[in-house]
C-alpha cells in the first residue's frame, strides 16, 4: 500500500541470543567501577599516617608505663615507713626503743598551739600556728620607645610561727602530745591560703610629675596570705625523740631524709598517690591498645592492598 513496505521486523531465534552469565556480570563491574569501597578502606588503613599514629600511642603508652612504675616503685617505699598517731601506742614504742628515737617515721595528729596563735592579717577569726605573707609590686615602665610595659618588683616574705602540738583527733585535752620543731624547715605544702589582693595604687600630681622624669611609676600591690591553721590534721616524716618528761618531738632527721609536713591524714596522703598511680595505669592501657589497634590495622590495609594489586 502506497509503496510502502509492511515487512515485519524480523528477530533473531531465541536459541541465538547471548545469555548474560552471572560471573561476567561480576568481571564486568569489578574491572569498570572506579573504585571498590573494600579498597579504599584498605588504602586509608595503609597510610603512613596510621603508621605514625600507632608509633605515637606505643611511644605514650610506654612514658606512662614508666610514670606509673616510678610511683607503684614510690608508694611502696612510703608504705614501708611506720605511721602513727599522737597516741599512747607512740609512747609506748618510745618507751621500748633503745634509744627512745624512732628514725624515721609518720605521725598524724591534729594541730593546736602551744600558747597563743597567730591571727591572720587579712581574714577575721582566723586563727593558726605558721604563717606566710609574701608581698610585691606591680610597675609600670617606659622602654626605650617610649610604650609602658608591665614588670613585677620588690617581692618581700615574711614567715612567722609559734610552737605547737600534734593531737590524736577527738582528745584535744589529752596530755599525750607531739611537739612540732623547727615547721618553717620542713618541706611540703601545708600551708593553706587565706588571702590574696591586689591593692590599686592612685596617682597624685606630684606622682604624675615623678613618673615623667624617672619613666616609672607603681600601679598595684599584691599581697597574699598563707596560714597553718589551728585544727588542721597533719602529717608529719621525720624523726621522733622522747624527751625527758615523755614529752615525745617531731623533728629534722639527723640521716639526711627529708623532713615533711603535709595536710589530712596519712591514709589521705597514701590514697592520694595510689590515684596518680591508677591514673598512669589507666592512660597506659588506653594509648597502648589504641596503638595496637592502628598497628593492626596498618597491617590489614597493607596486606589487602597487594592482595588487590595482584
Amino acid at each position: 500500500m502506497g509503496g510502502g513496505s509492511n515487512t515485519p521486523h524480523s528477530w533473531p531465534p531465541h536459541s541465538e541470543c547471548r545469555e548474560l552469565k552471572p560471573d561476567w556480570a561480576v568481571e564486568h563491574f569489578r574491572f569498570a567501577a572506579p573504585g571498590r569501597p573494600e579498597q579504599k578502606m584498605s588504602d586509608s588503613f595503609s597510610s603512613p599516617l596510621t603508621l605514625i599514629g600507632a608509633g605515637a600511642s606505643l611511644a605514650f603508652s610506654s612514658i606512662f608505663y614508666n610514670h606509673y612504675q616510678q610511683k607503684k616503685l614510690e608508694i611502696q617505699k612510703l608504705k614501708e615507713i611506720p605511721s602513727f598517731q599522737a597516741d599512747q601506742h607512740l609512747l609506748k614504742i618510745l618507751n621500748a626503743s633503745p634509744e627512745r628515737r624512732l628514725h624515721y617515721v609518720a605521725v598524724e595528729g591534729v594541730v593546736q598551739p602551744a600558747g597563743e596563735p597567730l591571727a591572720s592579717r587579712y581574714v577575721p577569726r582566723c586563727y593558726g600556728v605558721v604563717q606566710k605573707v609574701t608581698t610585691q609590686e606591680h610597675w609600670k615602665v617606659r622602654n626605650a620607645s617610649g610604650a609602658w610595659v608591665s614588670k613585677t618588683m620588690n617581692a618581700k616574705e615574711s614567715k612567722s610561727s609559734v610552737p605547737f602540738r600534734l593531737f590524736q583527733p577527738g582528745s584535744y585535752l589529752s596530755e599525750i602530745s607531739v611537739k612540732v620543731e623547727s615547721p618553717l624547715e620542713a618541706a611540703g605544702d601545708y600551708l593553706e591560703e587565706v588571702h590574696r589582693g591586689v591593692r590599686r595604687v592612685e596617682d597624685g600630681l606630684l606622682d604624675v610629675v615623678v613618673q615623667g622624669l624617672t619613666g616609672e611609676k607603681l600601679t598595684a600591690q599584691e599581697e597574699r596570705e598563707e596560714v597553718l591553721r589551728v585544727g588542721t590534721v597533719l602529717t608529719g616524716f621525720g624523726e621522733v625523740v622522747l624527751e625527758h618528761g615523755g614529752v615525745m618531738r617531731l623533728q629534722p632527721p639527723r640521716d639526711g631524709r627529708a623532713y615533711i609536713l603535709l595536710p589530712g591524714d596519712h591514709r589521705s596522703f597514701i590514697r592520694r598517690h595510689e590515684n596518680t598511680a591508677g591514673m598512669w595505669k589507666g592512660l597506659t592501657g588506653l594509648f597502648g591498645i589504641s596503638g595496637s589497634t592502628l598497628l593492626a590495622a596498618f597491617i590489614y590495609g597493607s596486606l589487602n592492598k597487594d592482595s588487590w594489586k595482584r
